[in-house]
């Protein structure tokens, strides 16, 4: 009787959250649901951190290196391996990242208790992949590569199969199929798969989808009648939509068609189903949008991933603000979400194919998208399409984050040479020069500790402006404040733009059992008092100074260098026109405002990390 295959599974519990909101659980809640998981008897791997995860515990003031060791240690001592996200070139954010942090980055998480690296890279560029495989093993972790799955004229099986070869040729020890928006077609990932176990019998294939667009269960069934070796899973009420299968029906079809496959207890199913719900009425839910709870095959055209589209649906909220008011002032019909949706969708899918065919999955995703949307705004106020691209989306077209698959549109690239801008060949590394010395020079000088295996200063490099906001205490503050107002407005709905009297001034909220009183905001004016004129916020300017205003283009956070590689401008800096003046950090990328002329900064309205809105006066400078 022959054997029958055997696929195991894992929980991408990092990736549940992310494709469904904004944030994702706090420590004491994943170390209260990690029995029930490690109880289900189902799952020999678990993602547990990565990618967006560490970042949205400094956005909501935790420690992720605490939150990463208190995650990991019961999957560990239950012989569960874990798994992180690895963005290769960039690490655990959206920028590029020096090659020696990203060293340090492995042996942080090793020591963590991180037992697998799945690195990817959005352009499947092998050179920002490389290095990982290097870094991982000499960290002593498993060295996961991914082929980041789309659908274009370029990316064809025999495009993915030799790009697997050349990952295996270079001692990966494992190959994923990141199927990040589930667009990947299932007999086209089956003839991958079986493209790879040709070439070696014996590498670990793992895969990974999105249910969105309606293909993943198919897709399934294919890459593991093709060999495939572990099957990424979810767990309701996170299962489907934006989101991945759930364990259960994954689990029942392939019993169904021969393989072998563990059990699930389904009391401690249950368990799971009931926490995640919970945290979900705690506060997560507030940040979870109902859209990306349904399967939508719309996302067949522009390919957006799921992982993105957790964030991408709060992000819509605001962008939809700012164009509506606009068109409010001008007289114009305004927009529905729906709308300003299928807006999106159609620029992606016009856009995408001009930038070269990038895979549409962090950061290139969100840069695409970012272009798209901003695209999509400039033209509903009347301006021109290209008319705002940030420097790191410029990096990406210039070839400076890696090789496009795909040429770049004429219409592009004489924009780009229009604004003096080259393309680039080098390897993408060598553009960011390291920065780890930088940074335990400005630690020392702040009096902060680099932490246990150095896991601060790793964390400080990795996410400079977000570490300062968590260290300072900011970060929670706002956290705390935003959760405050969502549930203020859940239980007193405003009518129109003003908030109702009937609105609470403060609340109390308890974390970790400590009661934090919020004092709540209503369009961005404390309750009961007047609203603040633009120079009337924060300044490290005089009250008076003198000097032309200088506007936020768009709604975001207020930040004067985005690395410790900038030299911050001060009042009584003399700048010239083009010169970056600051950034405004919107929809995870940083946008350079540039001088529009010669002259002297007389005045910063607001502070490094304020939130402001488009057109809210930034610093005032001076003509020459």
């Amino acid at each position: 009787m022959e054997k029958k295959k055997e696929v195991k599974f894992s929980l991408v519990f990092r990736d549940m959250w992310q494709s469904a909101g904004k944030y994702v659980p706090r420590v004491d809640q994943l170390v209260r649901v990690a029995p029930a998981i490690i109880k289900m008897g189902c799952f020999d791997r678990v993602e547990t951190n990565g990618g967006g995860f560490e970042q949205v515990n400094l956005l909501f003031g935790e420690n992720p290196n605490k939150a990463v060791r208190e995650w990991t240690k019961p999957f560990h001592e239950a012989g569960i391996q874990t798994h992180m996200l690895d963005r290769a070139l960039n690490g655990l954010r959206m920028s590029p990242v020096p090659a020696d942090v990203r060293r340090l980055f492995y042996k942080v998480k090793k020591a963590q208790g991180t037992d697998i690296a799945r690195t990817f890279c959005g352009l499947n560029d092998i050179r920002n992949i490389a290095p990982s495989i290097e870094y991982a093993k000499a960290a002593g972790m498993i060295s996961q590569c991914c082929l980041c799955i789309t659908h274009s004229p370029i990316h064809t099986v025999g495009y993915y199969v030799d790009m697997a070869k050349k990952l295996i040729d270079l001692g990966c020890d494992e190959i994923c199929l990141k199927d990040m928006a589930g667009i990947g077609r299932p007999a086209t990932l089956g003839k991958i798969c079986a493209g790879i176990k040709a070439y070696r019998p014996d590498i670990i294939i793992q895969y990974h989808s999105h249910s969105g667009p309606g293909f993943n269960m198919a897709s399934i069934l294919e890459v593991c009648k093709n060999g495939c070796d572990y099957i990424d899973t979810a767990i309701a009420p996170l299962a489907w939509g934006t989101g991945h299968a759930d364990i259960l029906a994954v689990q029942a079809m392939l019993r169904d068609a021969g393989f072998e496959v563990k059990d699930v207890n389904m009391m401690a199913y249950m368990e799971v189903r009931s926490q995640i719900q919970a945290m979900m009425d705690d506060f997560l839910g507030l940040y979870c949008n109902p859209l990306n709870r349904i399967n939508n095959s719309l996302l067949i055209a522009p390919g957006l991933p799921g992982g993105m589209m957790g964030s991408l649906m709060s992000d819509l909220e605001t962008n939809l603000e700012s164009i509506n008011k606009w068109k409010e002032k001008h007289g114009h019909p305004l927009l529905t979400q729906d709308d300003l949706l299928i807006k999106l969708f159609d620029e992606v899918s016009y856009i995408w194919p001009k930038l070269g065919y990038p895979c549409l999955v962090t950061p290139f995703s969100q840069y695409v998208k970012n272009l798209a949307l901003m695209n999509v705004m400039q033209m509903e106020k009347g301006k021109e399409r290209w008319s705002m691209i940030a420097d790191d989306i410029w990096d990406m077209i210039l070839g400076k984050a890696g090789q496009l698959p795909g040429p770049v549109a004429p219409e592009i690239q004489e924009l780009a040479k229009a604004q003096g801008r080259t393309f680039s060949t080098t390897d993408p590394q060598a553009n960011y020069p390291d920065e780890l010395d930088k940074y335990r020079q400005l630690m020392a000088e702040k009096g902060w500790e680099t932490g246990q295996d150095d896991e601060e200063l790793f964390e400080y490099a990795m996410h400079p402006s977000q570490y300062e906001a968590y260290k300072s205490g900011k970060a929670k503050e706002d956290f705390l404040a935003d959760v405050a107002k969502r549930k203020a407005e859940l239980q007193h709905p405003a009518s129109g733009t003003a908030a109702p009297a009937a609105q609470p001034e403060k609340l109390v909220l308890t974390v970790d059992g400590k009661n934090y009183e919020v004092h709540i905001a209503y369009d961005g004016a404390p309750v009961n008092a007047p609203a603040p004129t633009t120079d009337s916020k924060a300044s490290t300017g005089t009250a008076s100074a003198e000097g032309e205003a200088i506007l936020a283009p768009l709604e975001g956070k207020f930040y004067r260098v985005k690395s410790a590689q900038e030299t911050a401008k001060n009042v009584g800096d003399s700048v010239q026109r083009g010169d970056i003046i600051g950034y405004i950090e919107a929809m995870k990328t940083y946008n350079a405002i540039r001088a529009e002329f010669d002259g002297t900064i007389t005045e910063f309205v607001v502070k490094s990390g304020d939130s402001v809105e488009e057109d809210d006066v930034l610093m005032k400078i001076a003509r020459k």
